[in-house]
């Protein structure tokens, strides 16, 4: 039987390469690219396709961003598929940074280089804005359009007898510090791309909690420091030529740090991997890291999360009051 695989984010970076290497490793596949924009995604199945003439890939209009969408996109998702074997959750944005160009090369030459390069910390500060349904634009697209896609999207995962998969793209930028449970949307803060990828590591042990005996499995994942369109984002006031000349730099650190992937093929590593292993038998408290040796070899490295149920289990009583809310505004609006 023909495995189905949702990506969200799937037009470019590491979500166009992980779709990339599944149809290179998987013989019997159905893959449903869910995109923002379908120009994009039009042109990421028409590559996909040019490699792989006989592939089964389909494209889903999907905002994560956007309430709206999200509903209608998983009402789609219902109507073509019984079943879904694997959600990758990989649809994500960072605000546009300000950067301190000082703290920058200070940093280039401390011992806080690589902490530096993989985090943003001491360099990146960010401002983000509010969405059409009200909500905090980074917590929205990176967190809750996932949350709420997967409780529309119960009926198709939690499937008596059939396992399914949720595997979330985090980041090394998850920091405990940068999230409050008392502010889950980061509206007072300065780093809601770090609160969002902490909210999503508790999220996804709660969802284990939660749904581990209908068969449904969440994990999560690092891809590493990739060089993607926003990693580029980061430094806006740079001219492009100078990650030309940085290249070096991080093929130098990476003798050291195997946390540098660079590019979106090795980002992937821990998202195939993940999905070739039996989902029972993973550490829901761990996050995969994508590695890649200072020779160019791939592999895994599993870490545990600085994360708690309690915590986790407090995020996720307070997203399903936030989609209780955000339901009942979208039927007042309806009326």
């Amino acid at each position: 039987m023909n495995k189905v695989v949702l990506v969200t984010g799937a037009n470019s970076g590491i979500g166009l390469a992980l779709c990339e290497r599944l149809l290179q490793d998987t013989e019997s596949l159905q893959l449903c690219l869910a995109c923002r924009n379908m120009q994009r995604a039009q042109a990421a199945r028409s590559a996909l396709l040019t490699s792989h003439p006989s592939a089964q890939v389909a494209l889903l209009q999907m905002d994560t961003s956007s309430i709206s969408s999200v509903l209608a996109a998983a009402q789609e998702v219902k109507l073509r598929y019984n079943r879904l074997d694997c959600v990758y959750l990989n649809a994500g944005i960072m605000p546009k940074p300000q950067f301190d160009v000082n703290a920058f090369f200070k940093g280039l030459f401390s011992s806080g280089i690589i902490t530096m390069f993989m985090t943003g910390q001491g360099i990146l500060t960010q401002k983000d804005c509010v969405t059409a349904d009200s909500l905090q634009e980074v917590f929205a697209t990176n967190l809750f359009g996932h949350f709420l896609l997967i409780r529309e999207l119960e009926p198709v995962l939690c499937d008596a007898g059939h396992t399914s998969q949720l595997i979330w793209t985090s980041s090394s930028n998850a920091h405990r510090p940068a999230f409050n449970l008392e502010d889950i949307q980061h509206q007072r803060g300065t780093q809601p791309y770090s609160s969002s990828k902490y909210a999503s590591d508790l999220l996804s042990l709660a969802l284990n909690t939660h749904h581990n005996k209908q068969g449904l499995y969440s994990s999560v994942i690092c891809p590493g420091f990739v060089m993607t369109n926003m990693t580029y984002g980061i430094l806006p006031s740079f001219p492009a030529f100078l990650w030309t000349l940085l290249m070096p730099v991080f093929w130098l650190i990476r003798m050291f740090c195997n946390n540098f992937t660079l590019n979106p093929y090795n980002g992937s590593e821990a998202l195939l991997w993940l999905f070739k292993q039996k989902p029972e038998s993973l550490d829901p408290q761990a996050k995969y890291h994508s590695s890649t040796s200072g020779l160019g070899n791939n592999y895994i490295q599993p870490r545990k999360m600085d994360i708690d149920l309690e915590t986790s289990e407090a995020l996720y009583e307070q997203l399903l009051n936030l989609e209780s809310e955000v339901r009942k505004k979208l039927k007042g609006k309806q009326k």
